[in-house]
């Protein structure tokens, strides 16, 4: 990795840490997922351990600049509290003079979240002067949020204007993985794509025809793929201005020599909703009044066979609604089966927060080689976009020579 990491930097006294709180609430605003407050403790823990005031800072759903207290990050602080079994300060805002002054009296060894920096039109617009303001509350700065890189805002790119910056351990993992995938696989190369719409996943899906052996899809996308080929999808959900395009990667996908496998046959309802009586389609055409919700299972042994041939595999996106339990076999079952081969040696990675939540349903999230906090900086990543939070941080070379 060309940036600067936290092992490359001097610890300096105020460290100023961007990390992803954006963790989901109840109705009684308890957080009811706390991976993302647990996947960037080795890098609170490091920096405590380097004897430092550290101050955290986080965004809390969309807000859109305005203070809203459901979105306060507070049960955060709880929460992190407990896990570190140490007090954590919450501050009332993330600048102002309160703030400032509760900086100054943090002591070595000692945690202060900052209140949503969202609440702040300032910081999507990535504005200079809140971006200082941010700065003036630390020494150096340390970006652990993977989830929010792929976003030019105050906390992520402005604020390196004004601190030397680095990478957490998490955002090295990510970004490791992420990069050892692309630029260096274990062929055979597999990407299961699946999820709403092909619109969201084309440059992806771009990127990837360069790379891979295999392309398997699932999830409503796959229908805009049949369609294109001529195929009766029914009711099914289909991207109608997406079609032609389809049609080119489908034949782009062959012009590369790439495996492009769609479902050969559904799991169909003629209605969404709790009553809904749901069936096998008779092979791959699915009927003009019913809509494909799920994959069959034969194309979950099909695609099955191509995972186990697999060496290394990216997967973003569900195969079907797998909300509902009822369409969710396409999905626990491609989960469960990347988590068998994965044991043998396979590298697998696992991006997009509804793949995350099925790999966590299927009960394989600790067997599976990595699985990413940041779904659209995932996507963006596999995109092979620059990400704008990744490209602020200092260079290896720079700091070399300016960090003592």
């Amino acid at each position: 990795m060309d940036k600067m990491t936290i092992k490359d930097i001097v610890i300096r006294d105020k460290v100023l840490m961007r990390v992803d709180f954006n963790v989901p609430l109840n109705e009684k605003r308890e957080i009811t997922d706390t991976t993302r407050i647990k996947r960037v403790l080795p890098t609170i823990k490091y920096l405590l351990e380097k004897n430092c005031c550290l101050i955290l800072m986080s965004h809390l759903g969309r807000p859109k600049g305005k203070v809203v207290p459901g979105m306060s990050l507070a049960p955060v602080a709880k929460k992190l509290e407990e896990l570190l079994g140490q007090e954590v300060v919450m501050a009332p805002d993330c600048i102002g003079p309160e703030v400032k002054s509760l900086v100054n009296n943090v002591k070595p060894g000692e945690v202060l979240l900052l209140e949503n920096l969202r609440f702040h039109p300032e910081e999507e617009k990535n504005d200079e002067g809140f971006a200082s303001q941010l700065a003036s509350l630390g020494d150096i700065f340390i970006q652990d949020a993977f989830g929010t890189v792929h976003r030019a805002h105050s906390s992520t790119v402005g604020i390196c204007k004004f601190l030397p910056s680095a990478a957490g351990f998490l955002l090295e993992k990510e970004i490791k993985f992420l990069d050892d995938a692309l630029k260096d696989p274990e062929h055979p190369f597999l990407a299961i794509l699946g999820g709403a719409k092909v619109s969201g996943k084309i440059a992806v899906i771009d990127n990837l025809l360069n790379r891979v052996d295999s392309l398997l899809i699932g999830g409503a996308m796959a229908y805009t793929f049949l369609e294109a080929q001529g195929i009766k999808v029914g009711k099914s959900l289909v991207e109608k201005d997406k079609v032609n395009l389809a049609r080119d990667i489908l034949k782009e996908a062959k012009q590369k020599n790439v495996v492009f496998l769609l479902p050969t046959d559904h799991v169909i309802v003629e209605e969404l909703g709790k009553t809904a009586e749901s069936r096998l389609s008779h092979g791959i055409e699915i009927p003009d009044q019913w809509m494909g919700v799920d994959i069959g299972p034969a194309t979950i042994e099909r695609y099955k066979t191509v995972i186990r041939q697999s060496k290394t595999i990216v997967w973003n996106g569900p195969m079907g609604i797998f909300e509902d339990k009822r369409f969710a076999l396409g999905t626990m079952e491609i989960a469960q089966e990347i988590g068998k081969i994965t044991q043998d040696g396979v590298l697998s990675i696992v991006g997009g927060g509804d793949s995350v939540a099925a790999v966590e349903k299927a009960g394989v999230t600790e067997k599976l080689s990595h699985i990413s906090t940041g779904g659209g900086a995932s996507l963006e990543f596999l995109e092979g976009k620059e990400l704008p939070g990744i490209a602020a941080l200092q260079e290896k070379e720079w700091s070399a020579v300016n960090s003592s």
